[in-house]
C-alpha cells in the first residue's frame, strides 16, 4: 500500500527541515518538500534522502496548488522577516499575510487533504485589547481568521503555536554583548528578568516532533485544535544565566525602555522590544486565547526525548559568534 503523502511548504528552513527529519526517521509518509529553488544545494540534500522535492513560492497561489496535489497532509508556514527586512513592518504583514492566505487558498482547493498544519502565533492584539500590535503576529493572525471563515478547511486544521526558540541569542536584539571595561556581557531587553519564557528549546529538534504527533492524532487535534509547541517553562532572566553557563561568561540581564531599545536597534529593537513588554505584561496569559490549546503532554510527548533551550545554546559554535 503506497504511503500517504505529505507536503512540507519551506522544506529546506528551520520549521521544515525539522519536520521532515521526524517524518523521514517515522517512516509513515512520503515526503514532498516545496522550495523557491528547487536546484539548491540544500534540495539537492533532500532529494539524495528521499524527498521529493518541488518549486513553489507562498507568493504564488498556482504554484502551491499544483505544489498540493495529492497530499494528505501539508504544513504551511510563512517568513515574515525576510519582507520586514527589505520592506519594514506594515509592507512585511500585507506579504506575508497574503503569503499565508494563498497557502490556505491552495489547501482548499486540495481535495486529497486530510488534514492542514499552519504555523502561527498568539492573537496578542485581541489579549491586550489591541495595546500591543506586534507586526509578526498580526501576520499570522490575519490568516488565522482567513481559516477559520472557511469551514471546510478550518475542520481540517491544526494551529501550532511555536514559542521561542533556544537558538534565538544568535540574533542582534536577543545577543549579550561585551562591554569591555567590566568584561561582562549585557543583555538589553524591555521586559523584567522575571517575565515568562516558554520555549521551544532546539527548533531543528523539537518542530518536526511536534507536528508529526499533531498528525498521528486527529481525533485530538482537529478540527480547528490550537497546539502550544514548548518543551520547557523558564524566565527571560533564567534563559541569560543558562547562556552564561553554557558559554562560561559572565552575563548581566539590563531592563531598559523601548524608546532605547529601539535606538540601539533601528526596526528590529521595536519589534522585538514590542513583542517582549506585551509579554511581561501578559506574562502567562501570552500563549492563551483560545478554547482547549493542547500541549506536549496531552499529545504524549516525552521531554526526555527533545532539546530545552540550554541544549540548543550548547549546540551552537559560540566561539565564532562572540
Amino acid at each position: 500500500m503506497a504511503k500517504k503523502l505529505l507536503t512540507v511548504v519551506g522544506g529546506t528552513g528551520t520549521q521544515g527541515l525539522s519536520l521532515i527529519n521526524a517524518a523521514l526517521e517515522d517512516g509513515t509518509y512520503a515526503v514532498r518538500a516545496t522550495t523557491r529553488n528547487a536546484a539548491s544545494d540544500k534540495a539537492e540534500a533532500l532529494r539524495a534522502r528521499g524527498v521529493e522535492v518541488v518549486q513553489a513560492d507562498v507568493g504564488d497561489e498556482q504554484s502551491l496548488v499544483e505544489a498540493f496535489k495529492g497530499s494528505a497532509a501539508v504544513y504551511g508556514v510563512t517568513d515574515f522577516f525576510e519582507p520586514f527586512t527589505k520592506h519594514g513592518p506594515e509592507k512585511a504583514v500585507e506579504i506575508e499575510s497574503a503569503q499565508g492566505i494563498n497557502l490556505a487558498k491552495a489547501a482548499s482547493k486540495t481535495a486529497s487533504l486530510e488534514h492542514f498544519i499552519w504555523s502561527t502565533l498568539p492573537n496578542g492584539g485581541r489579549l491586550t485589547g489591541g495595546k500591543y500590535l506586534v507586526p509578526h503576529f498580526v501576520a499570522k493572525n490575519r490568516v488565522d481568521d482567513y481559516i477559520k471563515q472557511d469551514e471546510a478547511l478550518h475542520a481540517k486544521t491544526t494551529f501550532l503555536w511555536i514559542t521561542f526558540y533556544g537558538n534565538n541569542f544568535q540574533y542582534a536584539a536577543f545577543a549579550p554583548n561585551l562591554m569591555k571595561t567590566s568584561g561582562s556581557y549585557v543583555q538589553l531587553s524591555t521586559a523584567s528578568p522575571t517575565t515568562p519564557i516558554l520555549s521551544i528549546g532546539s527548533p531543528l529538534g523539537n518542530i518536526g516532533a511536534f507536528a508529526l504527533a499533531i498528525l498521528r492524532q486527529p481525533r485530538k487535534t482537529l478540527p480547528g485544535r490550537f497546539v502550544c509547541a514548548y518543551v520547557e517553562e523558564t524566565t527571560a532572566g533564567k534563559m541569560l544565566q543558562d547562556w552564561g553557563q553554557v558559554t562560561g561568561k559572565r552575563a548581566v540581564y539590563v531592563q531598559t525602555s523601548l524608546d532605547d531599545f529601539s535606538n540601539v536597534w533601528p526596526m528590529w529593537g521595536l519589534e522585538m522590544g514590542v513583542m517582549m513588554k506585551m509579554w511581561d505584561e501578559l506574562r502567562e496569559r501570552i500563549w492563551t486565547g483560545e478554547d482547549g490549546i493542547l500541549t506536549k503532554d496531552d499529545l504524549g510527548l516525552s521531554a526526555e526525548g527533545l532539546v530545552d533551550a540550554k541544549g540548543a545554546m550548547a549546540e551552537m559554535d559560540w566561539k565564532a559568534l562572540l
